[in-house]
C-alpha cells in the first residue's frame, strides 16, 4: 500500500513537472542572468578542436566496423542530440539514458560480453565528441535546476546523468598531459596543422598495440572514474541524510499530535472553569442610593 502511495506521488509530481515546465521552458532555459550561453559556446568550440580524438585514443571498447555496433553508435548519437528538442527535465533526461543503453549495447556486441562502468565512460566521451550536441552546458544545468531530485540521485537516470557530466568535464579539461603528448603536438593537432594518424605512422608504432597516448588516457579516465565512484558514494549519503531528515520531520509531527492529544484529554478530564471578572465597586449596583445627597444644583447670583 505504501509503496503504491509512493508512485502515484511521483506520478504527480512528473506531471505537475511536465505542465509547468512546458509553460514555463522559455523563461527558465537558459536565462539571460546566467553564463549558460557563454559556457555553451566554449564547449562547442572545444569539442570541435578535438575532432582529431580518436576512438583508439580512448581505448573505447567498440568496433564501429560491425553493423550492430554501427546502428547503436548513430542512435546514440541521435538521442544525446535530440535532447535539446525536449523541455520537460525528464524527457531530456530520458534521452541521455536512451543514449547510454545504446552504448552499453555496442559494447556487449564488441566484446560479446556484458559492459562494465570502466567501459562506458570513454565511450560516453567519444560519443559526446562525435555528436557535439547543441547547448550542452545549458541543458545539463537545465536539468539540474529543475528536475526531480529523486530521479538524479538515484536510480540509472541519475548514474547516467552523472556520467555525462563527468564526460563533459573531461573533455573540458583533456590536454597534452593526459594524452601523453608534447605541447606542440597537441597544440598542432588542435589548431589542425598536424593529425595524430599521420604522426603514428611517421613514428613507427606498431599497428597491434596501442599508442603511448591511449596508457596516460587509461589512467585518466581510471581517475575520472574514481572520482565519479566517490561521487555516487556522496549522492548515496545525501540520500541517507535527506531520508533521516524525513524520518525526524515525521517524529516531530507525531509527537506535536501526542501532545495535542494529551492536553486534550487533560482539559477534558478538568475543564477549567472560566468565571467573568468581579465587577468593581465603583460599577457595582448602588444598594443605598437613598442615602446619597440630592445632585447639586448650579446658583445663579444677581450682579
Amino acid at each position: 500500500c505504501l509503496s503504491r502511495s509512493s508512485e502515484c506521488v511521483e506520478q504527480v509530481m512528473d506531471q505537475v513537472e511536465k505542465y509547468i515546465m512546458t509553460r514555463l521552458y522559455k523563461s527558465v532555459f537558459c536565462p539571460e542572468t546566467t553564463d549558460d550561453e557563454k559556457k555553451d559556446l566554449a564547449t562547442q568550440n572545444r569539442i570541435r578542436a578535438l575532432h582529431w580524438v580518436t576512438i583508439q585514443m580512448l581505448c573505447v571498447s567498440m568496433d564501429e566496423e560491425i553493423p550492430e555496433v554501427s546502428d547503436n553508435v548513430v542512435k546514440a548519437i541521435t538521442d544525446i542530440i535530440e535532447m535539446d528538442s525536449k523541455r520537460v527535465p525528464r524527457d531530456k533526461l530520458a534521452c541521455i539514458t536512451h543514449c547510454s543503453k545504446h552504448i552499453f549495447s555496442a559494447i556487449k556486441i564488441t566484446k560479446n560480453e556484458p559492459a562494465s562502468a570502466d567501459d562506458f565512460l570513454p565511450a560516453l566521451i567519444y560519443i559526446v565528441l562525435k555528436a557535439n550536441p547543441p547547448r550542452l552546458q545549458s541543458n545539463i544545468q537545465y536539468i539540474t535546476r529543475f528536475c526531480n531530485p529523486s530521479r538524479l540521485m538515484t536510480g540509472e537516470d541519475g548514474y547516467y546523468f552523472t556520467n555525462l557530466c563527468c564526460a563533459v568535464a573531461f573533455i573540458e579539461k583533456l590536454d597534452a598531459q593526459s594524452l601523453n603528448l608534447s605541447p606542440e603536438d597537441f597544440e598542432r593537432y588542435m589548431s589542425g596543422q598536424a593529425s595524430p594518424r599521420q604522426h603514428d605512422s611517421d613514428a613507427g608504432w606498431p599497428q597491434t598495440g596501442p599508442a603511448p597516448s591511449t596508457v596516460a588516457t587509461n589512467t585518466a579516465l581510471a581517475q575520472l572514474h574514481d572520482n565519479l565512484e566517490a561521487l555516487l558514494g556522496l549522492s548515496s549519503r545525501q540520500e541517507n541524510l535527506m531520508e533521516a531528515a524525513q524520518s525526524l520531520q515525521s517524529d516531530l509531527v507525531s509527537w506535536q499530535e501526542s501532545v495535542q492529544q494529551e492536553v486534550k484529554d487533560i482539559l477534558e478530564k478538568y475543564p477549567l472553569e472560566i468565571r467573568p471578572p468581579a465587577a468593581s465597586a465603583i460599577d457595582a449596583d448602588n444598594v443605598e442610593n437613598d442615602r446619597l445627597p440630592p445632585p447639586l444644583t448650579p446658583q445663579v447670583f444677581a450682579g
